[in-house]
């Protein structure tokens, strides 16, 4: 009887016709839901026990979700990217749910656009452009990169990646990761220390118990008046009410987020009221070259796993 895949990661389906002759080679059958960024944990607990396998994006894994999963066919997941945040891991051992991830395969892709971010609101790019749309003939005045200081939260492989591209530009590099010794970077350990020397902020840090909410409230009384601050990480990393506040106060100049709290963003958020912002969606990976690359591990990585129960 052919394997069946379950397949809720949105960059790898957008792309699925790739892919479609390797399924055939393995006899493994796939299905795709209908879905936007994530499937809801009622959506999993009827899907998931019906497969062997899951390439998940960022859908909730919760234990109640594996749980189902393990009473009915699930043997084995590969989340597409490196984030898990949103994965039981202790479930998944606990179950007997073979797990594996995809790390260092998006560092250069999730770099570029930090860098794009950066520029964008060092320059306003993006606001001077959505202003031409509407016939305005806007010249807001930008601030040279050129011995600005970024500060960079978690110098793993997209961190360090981000640290190279902003050094092309003359702008000095700090960073916080209690994990790294040995760094090109000046380290401002333990967090927020070193915070109000930066004009630019980047997130490039994994979400866990302790980064969760970071940046908050409290936050804002070490930053430097006129911080950028850029997040392509994840999104409950920054209290997003204390954003709005340093918004709002014009502590803050401006934010890039392609990450948020709550995934798609609200019609009704008010990070939108700010024109001079810039909001992506869940997509600083998402290059034809990264998706193929961290595609075909992915399906490589469940085949292997899978073949344990053959």
């Amino acid at each position: 009887m052919a394997k069946k895949i379950l397949i809720t990661c949105p960059p790898m389906i957008r792309q699925i016709e790739n892919y479609i002759s390797r399924f055939e080679e393995l006899k493994y059958e796939f299905y795709v839901p209908d879905f936007i960024q994530t499937l809801s944990k009622e959506e999993l607990l009827s899907l998931v026990p019906k497969y062997d396998g899951w390439i998940i994006g960022d859908d909730p894994a919760s234990k109640d979700v594996l749980l189902s999963g393990k009473t009915g066919n699930l043997k084995a997941i590969v989340k597409w990217g490196i984030g898990i945040d949103n994965i039981n891991v202790q479930a998944c051992k606990d179950l007997d749910i073979s797990f594996k991830n995809t790390p260092g395969m998006f560092g250069p892709e999730v770099a570029d656009l930090a860098i794009c971010y950066l520029i964008g609101l060092a320059r306003n790019a993006f606001y001077v452009d959505r202003s031409v749309r509407k016939n305005l003939w806007v010249k807001p005045t930008g601030i040279s990169l050129q011995g600005k200081t970024l500060g960079i939260v978690g110098l793993g492989d997209i961190g360090k990646a981000i640290a190279k591209r902003a050094s092309a530009h003359d702008l000095v590099v700090k960073g916080w990761d209690p994990f790294v010794n040995d760094s090109e970077v000046e380290l401002l350990n333990p967090w927020p220390e070193g915070l109000g020397q930066c004009d630019f902020l980047i997130f490039s840090c994994a979400l866990t118990k302790k980064t969760r909410h970071m940046f908050c409230m409290d936050t804002l009384d070490f930053i430097k008046n006129g911080l950028r601050i850029i997040n392509i990480s994840r999104g409950s990393l920054i209290k997003e009410d204390a954003i709005i506040k340093g918004l709002e106060s014009e502590k803050i100049n401006s934010v890039a987020f392609d990450v948020f709290e709550e995934e798609p963003l609200s019609k009704n958020s008010p990070l939108l009221s700010f024109d001079n912002c810039i909001f992506g969606s869940h997509n600083a990976s998402n290059t034809k070259e990264a998706v193929d690359k961290t595609s075909l591990l992915t399906i490589k990585l469940i085949s292997e796993m899978l073949s344990f129960y053959e």
